[in-house]
């Protein structure tokens, strides 16, 4: 995979950063049609970086920019069973939108129709100047089919037998190497079937992990940033219990791939999507964020003891987390919460320490969730009790408090019913700041009342104003220190209070 180094420019990230993901190739698609002509991202209009930045956003992450492959889009295309997925997200669509999968990668180089490198590092530029960082992808588990090591280094793959191949045609790909046929292992999930479309390195592979190693370097000096997809899955422990039989005599590595990456490239933001209970341990290797799809899970569901797990955890533990409504692999939010339970997610989930991720179309409430394997999706008026909701709540997260602010969770007790339980309570303070956030995760109206701590003075009159609801609540300081803020929310409802002395 062809290597291109810039200088890179140090570019600090905002603490718990708010980062919006684009499908690259879809916004684009976007462009032209709006515009009438083709856009590549240095056609991109500048009010378009200006708008993100408006949003109080501090990262975009350019999903899918890299070269994709031929072949995957000939696979996908041509798997009927991918083709009511399509109708679903583009009526009456046709062969020419179907594209091949942004992770099913050729080689690490913008695809023409994306971009150039000059044109990517332009749009770098241009998210500095507006204080700005830019996220791009890493898939390290496995490549495209066609990729240039599949035919050139079949050595750098899982590889299975003819025998095999023959007994399980949907697990292997027959490649005509330099050395010869081989049987390439497609790559998989361990709880899922193959992907029909990529094929599974061995990360076992000395000469694999540096070459490896070569394409991080080649994409660091062009972001500040990285994604890492499915980034367990390059995990010693996980690799040797999916692939372990398949090494043959290669041992395992002494040292993890991912501590070998970041001491590679020390000064990138690494975002890891990670499942499975590997956080912790992905954060300890040299992760500057994992994916928090535990708290995600328990929204959804509307878990309040497991939200409340989550919560629990120590902080500096949750300042790494990467909470989210939706990402290109789940549901649209607006399908997901619906209607009034936005107000709870969208608040619990913009609110939290760690990083704020959201997606594009998220904040217009689309409901169609276009596969990656598409170049667009059918047109959606937006909905605008949506984008104010979301607006209001980058608007006030943008305040520094919530960024360099200490985050506590704050305890609350039963009153008058069993339902504190169902609250969710915390406060970011600094020294001029000070704002409690209270969200009812539940169905039902829920009420009790919140410990305040020691700072609250007895003499004085506080003005607790909801900025989700624009009330007002005056609450003695001898109420707050004796037996705490009273709270009641009816279902899937917040408060979001800026606290000041009156």
């Amino acid at each position: 995979m062809a290597a291109r180094f810039v200088t890179r420019s140090r570019f600090a990230i905002r603490p718990h950063p708010h980062l919006y993901e684009i499908n690259t190739w879809a916004w684009l698609e976007e462009f032209s049609l709006r515009l009438g002509r083709r856009i590549t991202l240095a056609e991109v209009p500048e009010a378009e970086w200006d708008s993100l930045a408006q949003l109080g956003f501090n990262i975009v992450w350019l999903m899918g920019i890299w070269h994709r492959s031929p072949e995957s889009r000939r696979i996908k295309l041509e798997n009927s069973q991918n083709h009511p997925e399509f109708e679903g997200a583009l009526r009456g669509w046709k062969a020419s939108d179907a594209i091949a999968s942004p992770y099913s990668i050729v080689q690490y180089i913008p695809d023409p129709r994306i971009g150039t490198w000059d044109s990517l590092d332009a749009v770098r530029q241009k998210l500095h100047a507006r204080g700005m960082g830019l996220f791009l992808d890493f898939v390290g588990n496995h490549t495209a089919l066609d990729c240039l090591w599949t035919r050139e280094h079949p050595e750098f793959y899982i590889q299975g037998t003819k025998e095999q191949y023959d007994q399980n045609p949907s697990a292997f790909y027959r490649a005509e190497t330099s050395a010869g046929i081989k049987y390439l292992a497609l790559g998989k999930d361990p709880y899922f079937p193959p992907w029909d479309d990529v094929a599974q390195l061995n990360h076992f592979q000395a000469a694999l992990r540096a070459a490896q190693l070569d394409v991080l370097r080649t994409i660091a000096s062009h972001c500040d940033g990285i994604r890492c997809d499915m980034a367990m899955l390059l995990l010693n422990d996980i690799f040797a219990k999916v692939w372990g039989a398949s090494v043959g005599d290669i041992a395992q590595p002494e040292r993890e791939f991912w501590a070998e990456a970041h001491a590679a490239v020390p000064d990138l933001v690494l975002l890891a999507e990670a499942y499975w209970g590997t956080e912790a341990g992905l954060l300890e290797l040299g992760f500057s964020f994992v994916y928090d799809k535990a708290l995600y899970d328990a929204m959804r569901d509307a878990n309040p003891p497991a939200v409340h797990g989550i919560l629990a955890a120590p902080v500096d533990y949750q300042n790494h987390l990467a909470r989210f409504l939706e990402n290109h692999d789940e549901q649209r939010s607006a399908v997901v919460f619906p209607n009034e339970r936005l107000i709870a997610a969208g608040t619990l989930m913009g609110t939290l320490p760690g990083m704020r991720f959201y997606q594009q179309g998220e904040l217009e409430g689309r409901k169609i969730r276009l596969p990656i394997t598409l170049r667009r999706a059918s047109e959606e008026a937006g909905v605008p009790g949506i984008r104010e909701f979301f607006e209001k709540i980058l608007k006030i997260t943008n305040e520094q408090v919530f960024h360099t602010g200490r985050w506590s969770l704050l305890p609350v007790a039963a009153e008058g019913d069993d339902t504190a339980g169902n609250l969710a309570v915390y406060e970011w303070k600094s020294a001029t700041e000070w704002k409690i956030i209270a969200v009812n995760i539940a169905g039902a109206a829920s009420q009790g009342r919140v410990r305040m701590d020691e700072s609250i003075s007895s003499s004085v009159q506080y003005d607790f104003y909801d900025e989700l609801h624009d009330v007002h609540y005056s609450r003695a300081g001898e109420e707050l220190r004796t037996i705490g803020l009273f709270v009641r929310r009816e279902a899937f409802d917040a408060h979001l209070f800026d606290i000041t002395p009156v």
